[in-house]
């Protein structure tokens, strides 16, 4: 997966063409559209939506239109308020991580999520962008995993705490289909989350294996000092020893996990090299190329 990650990493820095400058923003304004042709339809039926939506059926007998369209087709809901809260957290985190990655990384996460679900829309029969729009606050979160944000607008709350309930979500929504008999719909949730994870299962793997090291280290020294008692230290050996004792470094303030015991470490899938970054410079150092 490693391997993956850097093959994709080097294609969007190689390929900076394959980019749309702003993509959320024509993708909030196509839901916007849709929405508001789908609320002067004539009876109950959402017209805009049906002729949109992906249909694996109606695309194999011309509605070719259909695999583009789809994205654009807004998550049904009766509260406008809702609505538009959800397009506002859409454009908001597409356009946090389209300045991180740049335009051409983000357009091609966003790609393959949407390649994904037409290759399972015609095993399903149907799909939708709703859970690639959201599992879009995976890669927010662990971009910004310490960012407060308001939640209802008045409760402070980090984001890897809200990445937490919306990862609960997809599992419950994942556990509903299979319950309820429809084993392929649960596909759906399933490969939203596998297009997070193509792009960030190296870091998720390097950030699991610091807290096992870490761990580790703590028990160990615990232990170390159960054994050996109380004795005198030499201050300046100390010293010494707990520089040599660190297990990760930030390669621009020089903090270790030693001198910041709180601090997490990270590693830049886009340094050209194995670069460790403490939380302050992991989102603002300049990139090793």
């Amino acid at each position: 997966m490693h391997a993956l990650q850097q093959w994709l990493d080097r294609f969007c820095y190689k390929h900076p063409r394959l980019s749309i400058p702003g993509l959320m923003r024509y993708i909030v304004i196509g839901n916007v559209l849709v929405y508001l042709l789908d609320m002067f339809s004539l009876g109950n039926v959402p017209i805009a939506s049906s002729l949109l939506s992906f249909n694996a059926n109606a695309i194999l007998s011309g509605q070719v239109w259909r695999l583009i369209t789809f994205v654009f087709v807004p998550y049904s809901s009766r509260y406008i308020l809702f609505f538009a809260l959800t397009l506002y957290c859409y454009y908001f985190i597409g356009n946090a991580l389209e300045r991180e990655w740049g335009s051409s990384k983000f357009t091609i996460f966003y790609g393959f999520g949407v390649l994904l679900n037409i290759l399972i829309g015609f095993v399903v029969g149907y799909t939708s962008m709703f859970y690639v729009n959201m599992s879009m606050f995976f890669a927010f979160a662990t971009l910004y995993p310490d960012l407060q944000l308001l939640l209802f607008f008045i409760i402070p709350v980090k984001a890897k705490w809200l990445a937490w309930i919306d990862g609960a979500y997809f599992a419950i929504a994942v556990i509903r289909y299979l319950l309820a008999g429809h084993f392929l719909l649960a596909l759906i949730p399933i490969v939203a989350v596998l297009n997070y994870l193509l792009f960030f299962a190296s870091g998720i793997g390097s950030q699991l294996s610091y807290w096992k090291r870490k761990a580790q280290f703590r028990a160990g020294a615990q232990q170390s000092k159960r054994q050996s008692g109380p004795k005198v230290v030499n201050f300046h050996d100390a010293k010494t020893q707990t520089k040599q004792a660190y297990l990760h470094k930030c390669a621009v303030c020089g903090k270790t996990d030693v001198s910041d015991p709180q601090m997490e470490f990270r590693y830049c899938s886009r340094c050209n090299g194995y670069y460790c970054y403490c939380a302050d410079h992991i989102n603002s150092h300049i990139h090793i190329q």
